[in-house]
């Protein structure tokens, strides 16, 4: 039967169960794709030697204190190596995610990786004429969940030091890739150009626009676990309306979807995810259970990290709390806030931790001429005699406090929300430890 003649009448609980179902595909998609066509495709390697800013528009809640560099693989034809150097940084991680947003850490200097250069192979399940094989010359190997994959490197830069910041970007300059056929000496192999699915704004976009048409593209690309619930689960849901993995899209095979209630209900999703980061019940049982492997992971986690900020990394390398406020009542830019640390309240961040503020709706920095949107060691902050800060949230810097310490809004009626994020954190004193709450101040 044509399924584009075949309605299929599906209530709002329904749609819900299949957006929270695919988020976790929808949200990557649309980030790795971006990533690529901002970088100049796939099997491409940036070294972004800035820190980020608010011209950033490809993923929402970025971080403004490590520097970046982007690995962005395509494993359809051949494996991929990529030549590592060793890193004069005391915080380096290096993490891989396809196309389901289960996050894997390969190689951190917290594992006491980095202190040599290395080659590292990186496969997938249908990577043409390759299988896992020892190769001469290589130091790892890696096979990964999917056949387009983000490797991304974060590199503390060091900004306070400038010699050794200079020597930390060319090394991060120095990352080389290779398919397997030219690091054996043989020439490259052709790649099948594919047609990409359009990536959206938003995710809504993608879930109004051409939800089914990324799924199916997506399926075809990852693995999935014959004994994994989540897997078995997906498969079943999208199957009715027409996906299924190894199938071709055809939009007059499958369900015509009505685009318009999938957004109304994504809109009604994401409030309710972004406001569990200031619950800290929530946030207790569940923050240090985020950003995990295949297996370890729980679908409301899966929506709430693709939500919140995708390609997070999970809690022995990073964990991110959310401010909330002494009052209890949600950030808006008509106020300024501050943000108060004794020396003994400081983050158990064994490497550094960073405060950010971004705008509520989209997660974006707020734009200023300062070029300001986190307060840190990289971002810059200024300690007190006591070894405490306070850090100022405010449309202009009030008198007495260190530029360093304020982080500038634009006033208006809009609302914004603080991350902080400890990095390499001690995870024993995390559980014992209270983010500090943010006071309105005007």
């Amino acid at each position: 039967m044509n399924k584009n003649n075949l309605i299929i009448e599906l209530n709002n609980v329904e749609i819900e169960n299949i957006i929270r179902r695919s988020y976790q595909y929808v949200a990557m998609y649309n980030v790795n794709n971006k990533f690529a066509l901002t970088q100049g495709g796939w099997n491409t390697v940036k070294a972004d030697t800035k820190l980020k800013d608010h011209t950033l528009k490809d993923i929402a809640r970025p971080n403004n204190d490590t520097l970046y560099i982007g690995c962005m693989l395509d494993l359809r034809a051949d494996a991929v190596i990529l030549d590592i150097p060793a890193f004069d940084s005391k915080y380096v991680s290096f993490m891989v995610t396809a196309y389901d947003h289960y996050v894997t850490i390969p190689m951190a200097s917290r594992l006491g990786d980095f202190k040599k250069p290395e080659k590292v192979l990186f496969y997938s399940a249908r990577t043409d004429g390759y299988q896992g094989e020892p190769v001469k010359g290589v130091d790892r190997i890696f096979e990964t969940n999917g056949d387009f994959v983000s490797a991304v490197f974060r590199v503390m830069p060091h900004a306070d030091e400038p010699e050794r910041f200079k020597k930390i970007v060319t090394q991060m300059k120095s990352v080389n890739l290779v398919t397997l056929s030219e690091f054996q000496g043989k020439p490259p192999k052709s790649v099948d150009e594919l047609q990409f699915p359009q990536v959206g704004k938003t995710d809504a976009d993608v879930f109004a626009n051409n939800f089914l048409e990324v799924m199916q593209f997506v399926f075809n690309h990852i693995s999935f676990d014959p004994i994994d619930e989540l897997d078995q689960v997906v498969m079943a849901a999208l199957k009715p309306l027409g996906v299924e993995p190894g199938k071709s899209y055809d939009p007059s095979q499958v369900v015509k979807l009505d685009g318009s209630r999938f957004r109304e209900v994504v809109e009604k999703i994401i409030p309710g995810e972004i406001a569990k980061s200031a619950d800290p019940e929530w946030s207790a049982q569940n923050m240090v259970g985020l950003f995990q492997p295949k297996g370890k992971m729980t679908l409301e986690r899966l929506v709430f990290q693709s939500i919140i900020g995708p390609i997070g990394q999970p809690a022995f390398e990073a964990v991110y709390p959310a401010i909330k406020t002494t009052d209890g009542e949600p950030m808006n830019a008509m106020h300024d806030y501050v943000i108060r640390m004794q020396g003994d309240e400081m983050p158990p961040a064994m490497a550094f931790w960073s405060t950010t503020v971004y705008d509520t709706e989209h997660g974006f920095f707020i734009p200023n001429d300062r070029n300001k949107y986190s307060v840190g060691e990289n971002g810059g902050m200024k300690l007190d005699s006591n070894g405490g800060i306070d850090i100022y949230i405010a449309a202009e810097q009030p008198k007495g406090v260190p530029e360093e310490n304020w982080l500038p809004i634009n006033r208006g009626d809009y609302g914004i929300d603080i991350i902080m994020r400890l990095y390499a954190p001690d995870l024993e004193r995390f559980q014992n430890w209270s983010a500090p709450e943010a006071e309105k101040i005007s």
